[in-house]
């Protein structure tokens, strides 16, 4: 397994960090943390040392770093006894901005996202409502295009920078007939008129605003619109991935800090004569629980890599955040019960990590939904073969052979042999206009490329460099052409692979005729 080699730069910029919050962030968080609030100078000076942007590009104000500068910037701010803290920071800079720099018009880039890498502005990202969390295709705010508006109904909850930031990247229903397909992302001002927000008292994350956000009659400039309408579900699982992969970071560091400064403790606190880091039950669960520390930290920095190197890894991410936030739930736990207590006061910080680590395996998807998508990829695709190979227990059905069977848009049923994969793309690509980009489908040993460059969509089997590669079975490819596939249940699925430009992926849709 290769892993991130951090270099002399990475090291030098943990360094800078680690003493830009020791003295702007860590002696104030206590009163942060009773204000319920981060002051927003704090926030424009994390924006000053450009910590908002760095991977964005340059022109938009940002660094334009690799992704492990974002690994230690994670780390770092995970590693300041606030969860709150952390996780505005996280919001602002993988959960919500990502979709403006990827979708959003050169006017929402210079209005918001500019502002947003300098500090000057505050996002969120709306997903969650009362009755759709996880379950984001079937979330029920509407937006109905009148004239140069989309007038916005409905709610959300759960919201983290939802008082005090300044917009909302908001999911939102554009046409409630068509599923999925009419998803749309806009993005809403705080202070438009027919906005309500209410704060949350939670369990923990007390320095983070969490509010619930209402939407009567907002109007919405339809300049708002991110990207095209009905895409909003694909923009979102191309985001979720960053966001569950932030959590896995941040939930490593969190389990470090906390065993780190439960260590210390144990260095000081003595019992029947000696110190309590020379009893063995003690020593035996430090180990064990520094063991599964290093581990996980190491997949999670396998995962990073794959992002840095621009893959589309949804069940590496899935594993990652769903074994790092229930790791971090039980390290902060068992470091928890070495102060006795003491560690029930808020005397002593582990206190604030107990209770702001529960968060960790329910938000951005929770354990039971990291689970689903793991078991959706490694067991659905097993009886995907196995439905096709071999004849079910109790199944009079014929064996198929290997060959999957399809329908056709003319409800005819087929199988492979029977269909001309290069041929239905050339078709359905000469219906559409160009798509800018160049795509290209692998299909383990043959390749089909649209070059969409040029005035129209060219289809050719040469092998060539490509904005996005798809990697995808014949089979799967087949499914996807008649319909009975569907392309983002097929992407969470595993059963299509993206590497390179996500937005060129995204065009998919329109070529499947």
């Amino acid at each position: 397994m290769k892993n991130i080699q951090f270099t002399d730069e990475h090291k030098a910029f943990r360094d800078s960090l680690k003493q830009f919050l020791n003295k702007e962030v860590t002696p104030y968080i206590d009163q942060w943390e009773k204000d319920n609030k981060i002051p927003r100078e704090v926030i424009k000076k994390m924006g000053d040392m450009g910590y908002l942007g760095l991977n964005m590009p340059e022109q938009y104000g940002g660094m334009d770093l690799d992704f492990y500068y974002s690994v230690i910037f994670l780390e770092e701010i995970s590693s300041v006894f606030s969860g709150g803290f952390a996780i505005t920071f996280a919001v602002i800079q993988y959960m919500s901005s990502p979709y403006l720099m990827k979708h959003g018009s050169d006017y929402i880039k210079e209005n918001y996202l500019m502002p947003t890498i300098a500090g000057d502005k505050v996002s969120a990202i709306a997903i969650t409502e009362p009755g759709a969390g996880s379950d984001a295709a079937n979330i029920r705010t509407t937006a109905k295009l009148d004239g140069d508006y989309y007038v916005v109904n409905g709610s959300k909850t759960f919201i983290t920078n939802g008082i005090y930031g300044d917009y909302y990247v908001t999911v939102v229903k554009t046409d409630p007939e068509a599923g999925v397909k009419g998803v749309s992302l806009l993005l809403i001002d705080r202070e438009s008129a027919g906005v309500t927000t209410t704060k949350i008292e939670k369990l923990g994350w007390h320095s983070s605003d969490t509010a619930e956000i209402s939407f009567d009659n907002v109007k919405v400039p339809k300049e708002n619109l991110l990207g095209e309408e009905g895409l909003g579900f694909i923009y979102l699982m191309g985001g979720l991935q960053l966001e569950r992969l932030a959590g896995a970071i941040m939930g490593t560091a969190a389990s470090e800090c906390a065993l780190n400064y439960a260590l210390e403790y144990m260095n000081q606190r003595e019992a029947f004569g000696r110190k309590i880091n020379r009893f063995q039950v003690l020593r035996h669960r430090v180990a064990q629980m520094t063991a599964d520390i290093e581990v996980t930290k190491n997949y999670v920095y396998y995962c990073a890599q794959l992002q840095n190197d621009g893959e589309y890894a949804v069940k590496e991410c899935s594993i990652a955040k769903l074994q790092s936030t229930e790791l971090s739930s039980r390290v902060i736990n068992e470091s928890l019960q070495f102060f006795g207590g003491y560690g029930f006061t808020e005397e002593f910080k582990i206190a604030r990590m107990y209770r702001d680590t529960r968060v960790g395996t329910i938000g951005g998807g929770t354990s039971e939904i990291m689970r689903e998508i793991i078991a959706k990829m490694v067991i659905d695709d097993v009886s995907y073969d196995t439905a096709n190979n071999s004849k079910p227990a109790g199944n009079s059905e014929p064996k198929t052979n290997g060959q999957a069977t399809i329908n056709t848009n003319q409800e005819k049923n087929t199988t492979m042999s029977d269909l001309n994969l290069l041929d239905v793309i050339k078709t359905n690509a000469e219906k559409v206009s160009a798509i800018g980009n160049s795509l290209k489908f692998d299909l383990g040993g043959e390749v089909i490329v649209i070059d969409g460059k040029g005035d129209t969509n060219v289809v050719s089997q040469d092998d060539q460099d490509a904005d996005c590669t798809l990697k995808v079975s014949k089979e799967d490819l087949a499914d996807l052409l008649s319909g009975k596939l569907n392309p983002m249940n097929a992407v969470m699925g595993g059963k299509v692979q993206i590497k390179g430009d996500m937005s060129v992926a995204m065009k998919l849709q329109s070529l499947l005729g």
